[in-house]
């Protein structure tokens, strides 16, 4: 077990965090791992709930899923073993250990991206309708999957004496060793922190967006925007930032610049230029949703052909009523 104090002394608060949640067979899976997996289930619990009212697949979600999965790990590992290839070229078997840490999210999200717009593209799917409808659960997976950089005690910032600053024996020793210039005797911007409630908020806001947008790539650019301005400032207080080559320029900042542009300028786009939005194709929608829509219609028509008794009743009444000559129409 690796059990280390966690404290937020302006707080009061004071606790015991061990980053193994659990052992399977004598393997230890930790907690990292754990709040990652209840991320996935939460967003994908979501996702299929939000389908019906976003004219969007149950199917195609557990497919858009099969891409993401192996795609974002894959892509996290490359892009964090490219930014430290000296720590790597080595010893290129370390590259497959994941286990002892180093993913990175921009990586992760840049990777299945690619896989959802090849998927698109095979299967003649407008790209715009898988982004839009799940931009909000990767903002919420993210709020989520934060929380396993507190179990690791990692992803913490600079010294600050703000209420909430954090402090424990693995931030002393990272610190003492990679970090000389700053004190470690005085706690840290608890970044991961910063980043899950930003994150959280930013899910939210996307709802709310993706349910009033009018144009295509609207709700994917406010995550651009949002995320990526977020991201630039609290990147800029970690202690543990990848930097492009031996230059000082921290790689998430530049990504994130370049994401806000990218946002920005498209929404601009798409006002002026009045890019209405798009949604999956009908083939796409389930079997089970249709048969359930084409049944209520069947049962709305069989309502509407049905009489009232009464209303029979007083017409066979009317027709037992003899004529008057004088006056044929009774």
């Amino acid at each position: 077990m690796d059990v280390t104090e966690v404290s937020f002394p302006k707080l009061g608060i004071h606790m015991n965090i061990d980053s193994v949640a659990f052992k399977l067979f004598g393997i230890e899976v930790y907690w990292y791992g754990v709040i990652i997996a209840l991320g996935i289930v939460a967003c994908v619990a979501l996702a299929m709930y939000h389908c019906k009212a976003n004219k969007f697949s149950t199917d195609l979600v557990a497919d858009v899923i099969l891409v993401v999965l192996p795609c974002a790990i894959v892509g996290a590992r490359l892009y964090y073993v490219a930014c430290e290839w000296d720590s790597y070229k080595k010893d290129l078997k370390s590259i497959f250990d994941t286990r002892s840490g180093g993913l990175a999210v921009y990586g992760g999200i840049l990777a299945a991206l690619l896989g959802i717009f090849i998927m698109c593209k095979i299967r003649k799917i407008p790209f715009s309708a898988i982004l839009d409808f799940g931009i909000p659960y990767l903002a919420l997976g993210q709020a989520i999957g934060r929380w396993g950089n507190f179990f690791n005690q990692e992803a913490f910032g600079t010294n600050t004496t703000l209420p909430w600053g954090m402090t424990s024996p693995k931030v002393v020793s990272y610190l003492r060793s990679y970090c000389p210039d700053l004190d470690s005797n005085v706690p840290v911007h608890p970044t991961f922190l910063y980043e899950s409630i930003v994150n959280l908020i930013l899910f939210f806001i996307l709802l709310q967006v993706r349910k009033r947008s009018k144009h295509n790539y609207e709700p994917t650019c406010v995550y651009l925007i949002v995320y990526g301005v977020a991201r630039f400032f609290i990147e800029g207080l970690r202690t543990d930032s990848l930097y492009l080559g031996n230059s000082n320029i921290r790689t998430s900042q530049l990504l994130s610049l370049i994401l806000v542009v990218i946002g920005i300028v498209y929404i601009v786009y798409a006002h002026l230029k009045n890019v209405e939005r798009t949604y999956i194709p009908e083939r796409f929608l389930v079997q089970k949703e249709k048969a359930e829509a084409t049944e209520e219609t069947v049962e709305t028509e069989e309502v509407t052909s049905e009489q009232d008794p009464s209303e029979e009743a007083s017409e066979d009444k009317a027709e037992d009523v003899p004529e008057d000559d004088n006056n044929p129409e009774v």
